[in-house]
């Protein structure tokens, strides 16, 4: 075994470790978080199954963001389904589940083309950050180098797939080597460039999700404005702490 290999192998489980901990933590920490007060951003639904209906069109079609600013939405809406369509795509690396390899199979040839269309979104939203005054002006070098990264991974992404095809079969048997921690039948890690950069910015991004900007893809679940259902004359609402006070 290589020592990028064997490099990468601790790499990916300690990035694996940390985004697992630190994102089971910062959904713990939203779940414990109070909501003292009845916040649903109107005009919002009057029962739980209208809250329900209200966050499959938030989480699927960004409907507030559609109702804010277009061009925001066509870039949000354009990366984030495409970035769907190609970590579906991926699967083909960690299963041998029959009927996901052939799903897989069978999007592909289209599929593939999609990591344009993720790369288009993410260069839109972050012109937006550079040549939109009021966003400049609230935008920290955090947010730029987030952008950044996940560009990289997109362009070194696409660059395995339509500029220097990499050895697909030796990288899904490595990671099916770390999953089921067959280090023996583990082959070692293509020495490609593009596979070597994308896998390296991949394990950075796990590193620092948890602790960045793009929580926000859990924490719009715990959202009091969009979970809450707008019932503030049917039924008091009373946070779990205050209520203890109370007894």
């Amino acid at each position: 075994m290589s020592f990028l290999t064997i490099a990468f192998a601790v790499l990916f489980y300690a990035a694996t470790v940390l985004l697992v901990v630190g994102l089971a933590r910062r959904i713990v920490l939203y779940w414990k978080t109070p909501a003292p007060l009845k916040i649903p951003t109107t005009p919002a639904p009057v029962t739980q199954g209208g809250v329900v209906l209200r966050m499959f069109r938030e989480v699927v079609f960004f409907e507030s963001l559609f109702k804010s600013t277009k061009w925001t939405w066509l870039f949000g809406w354009l990366f984030h389904m495409a970035l769907f369509a190609v970590l579906f795509r991926h699967l083909r690396y960690f299963t041998e589940s029959e009927w996901i390899m052939s799903a897989v199979a069978f999007v592909s040839p289209l599929f593939k083309y999609l990591a344009f269309a993720m790369i288009i979104g993410l260069i839109g939203l972050w012109a937006r950050r550079l040549f939109v005054d009021r966003v400049r002006y609230i935008s920290a070098p955090s947010d730029h180098l987030m952008l950044l990264l996940l560009l990289l991974i997109g362009v070194s992404g696409a660059m395995t797939t339509f500029v220097a095809h990499t050895d697909v079969v030796a990288v899904k048997a490595f990671f099916r080597g770390l999953m089921t921690f067959s280090f023996s039948d583990m082959p070692n890690l293509p020495t490609d460039p593009f596979i070597v950069v994308h896998l390296l910015l991949v394990a950075l991004l796990m590193i620092i999700f948890p602790i960045s900007k793009l929580l926000h893809a859990p924490g719009v679940f715990f959202s009091p404005t969009r979970n809450q259902v707008d019932n503030p004359r049917e039924q008091r609402h009373v946070a779990d702490w205050a209520r203890r006070l109370e007894q």
